[in-house]
């Protein structure tokens, strides 16, 4: 029996198939805002789910208060929390921005009568120094005020990012098993076995990201607070908050509170600095290795290069995400592609 003829080949095809995978790439490109937005709220959902089972099994007695409702009480907290901080930091900071646009010139200079007592400060030209430190503090309270449009939209970015975490949250199963049911029956248990491995690894991770939060909060207000800084309660908390983007959460919280404390003396900014140099030399040396390393059973460089990729691929939402990812990642990598001895 003669085999089939087969049509002659064409290239015809591969063309079509160049220009379509081309096309989804370009699309693909232009969606990536969107993309990183929806895998952010799909992995934090991921992280997260644990936690909101574990909220609505809490019991008193036979009582569970919070069963079904877990989700609904998840969504109250955090918008009571970001009301009560909105409430209690906002006004005071928009009226002292106020006030200083309003007194620049009469603090000018007083903060260059400061600046002369520094190391060759004798050096500075009164007269143009005062002159260019006014348009600064003006120009300075006035883009902060201009920029609340800014400041809005991420804020509408967040909002959108948390909702999306919700619906995971409450539909990520179905959705699950929908991408699951793209593979061979053999292949998806693997898989599964392995995403679930890697499930507890990264929740573990926001276990131990959690605690160093908490501690850095903890630790930051105590010493704004002893420094007499202005807005300490609100600076310990959203330091606190911030450190969950690492490197460059604790950099801006620096960068704050300095300008914060730089207000009253150059003696509280530099406390300020002596503090988050101490500090992070503890959080590297001793807290890090026992809390994350132990956790994510990652070794540090793995971390460090997933920490500078996430930054140079999605910017702070990129960095935020690296370490999980690379989680994910190296679960992956060991059951599928590390060769294990029997």
């Amino acid at each position: 029996m003669t085999p089939p003829s087969r049509e002659p080949h064409t290239h015809r095809g591969d063309i079509l198939f160049a220009f379509v995978l081309a096309a989804a790439c370009y699309l693909l490109w232009l969606l990536r805002d969107v993309l990183l937005l929806l895998y952010v709220s799909a992995l934090f959902a991921v992280v997260l789910t644990p936690v909101v089972r574990a909220t609505g099994h809490l019991r008193i007695g036979r009582w569970q208060p919070l069963h079904g409702r877990a989700v609904l009480f998840l969504v109250l907290a955090i918008a009571g929390a970001l009301s009560a901080f909105g409430y209690f930091t906002i006004p005071p900071v928009l009226h002292d921005l106020d006030q200083l646009s309003g007194q620049a010139p009469a603090k000018v200079p007083e903060l260059v009568e400061k600046l002369k007592h520094m190391p060759f400060g004798d050096r500075l030209n009164d007269g143009a120094l005062i002159e260019k430190l006014e348009g600064f503090a003006g120009q300075a309270a006035t883009f902060t005020l201009l920029s609340v449009k800014s400041w809005a939209s991420k804020l509408a970015t967040v909002i959108s990012g948390l909702v999306l975490t919700l619906y995971f949250i409450l539909e990520g199963k179905q959705a699950y098993h929908w991408f699951l049911s793209f593979f061979p029956h053999p292949r998806r248990e693997r898989l599964q076995s392995t995403l679930d491995r890697a499930a507890v690894r990264m929740g573990k991770w926001l276990l131990g990201q959690a605690s160093l939060m908490l501690i850095l909060g903890m630790a930051s207000t105590i010493t704004f607070l002893f420094l007499h800084l202005r807005y300490a309660y609100a600076l310990g908390v959203l330091t606190g908050l911030l450190n969950i983007i690492p490197v460059l959460g604790v950099t801006v919280s620096l960068v704050l509170a300095v300008l914060v404390a730089i207000i009253d003396s150059w003696e509280h900014a530099l406390g300020v600095v002596i503090f988050f140099a101490a500090y992070l030399q503890i959080e590297n040396t001793f807290l890090i290795p026992r809390i994350m390393k132990s956790r994510v059973d990652l070794p540090a460089l793995a971390i460090l290069v997933s920490l500078l990729l996430g930054f140079a691929l999605g910017g702070v939402a990129g960095g935020l995400v690296a370490v999980p990812t690379a989680v994910l990642v190296a679960v992956l990598l060991e059951e599928y592609l590390v060769w294990k001895e029997d």
